[in-house]
This record gives structure tokens, sequence and C-alpha cells, in this order.
């Protein structure tokens, strides 16, 4: 769709100095979180760099104090080697990410996360089963 010149595909992305085009995310995913934005997809590629995790999807869940949380759902290995904790995955993220974007709740399943026919994990989803 075009609007005043510009194409808008819902993409957030941006030009290096070298005018090459990144994508980073899909606007409707972005979580703001007290002010800051957070693109689910960069948190989820942290995560998953962990041993154990098979799948990750990380989304926004209402917050009183900052109007969005960061939450993320982590299908981990059947046998939990290595174990996973909250805690474990926020240490992580912490020492990888900018403080306001580790996720302020993380579950965990062994269960296979719902996607579409293109393998697209179904975050809405997700986010009514773990999150209601």
């Amino acid at each position: 769709e075009f609007t005043d010149g510009w194409f808008k595909t819902g993409d957030i992305g941006f030009l290096d100095e070298d005018d090459c085009l990144y994508i980073c995310d899909r606007a409707k995913d972005m979580v703001i979180r007290g002010g800051e934005n957070i693109y689910p997809i960069e948190v989820e590629n942290c995560i998953l760099s962990i041993p154990g995790v098979i799948r990750v999807a990380a989304f926004g869940i209402p917050s009183e104090r900052f109007g969005e949380e960061l939450a993320a759902v982590i299908q981990q290995a059947p046998a939990g080697e290595p174990i996973l904790t909250e805690q474990h995955i926020q240490t992580y993220c912490r020492t990888r990410l900018a403080g306001f974007k580790i996720p302020s709740q993380i579950k965990f399943t062994t269960a296979e996360f719902p996607v579409n026919p293109t393998n697209k994990v179904l975050k809405k989803q997700l986010r009514e089963q773990f999150y209601p």
C-alpha cells in the first residue's frame, strides 16, 4: 500500500552508512516498555543461543507500570537438560542486551509451539495460552 509516496509494509528497519537496508522486525510486534522500543526478534535471537532452548517467542503483555512488559515462552528440550530457569535466562540476557530488553516474565514448555503453514509461530495463541 502506498501512502504519500511511501510503500508501507509494516516492517521496521534502518539504513546503514552504505545505504544497505536492514529489516529489524514487524511494527505490530514491537513492544513499547516505558517509552523504550523493544524488537522481540532481537531478544528471541539472544535466547535461542542458550543451550537447551529449541524455540522462543517474545511479545508484549499489559503492564500498569510500563504500559507493556516483555514476556517470553521458551520451548526447551524434552529431557530438560540443561535445566533452564527464568533467572538463568535473565542473567544470560543481561550480559548481551540492554536492561529494558530483558523479559520480565518467562514461561517454559516442552510442547511444540503452534505454527501457521509457513512454520511461523502463532504468538497470539501462545500469549493467550500462557498469559491469559
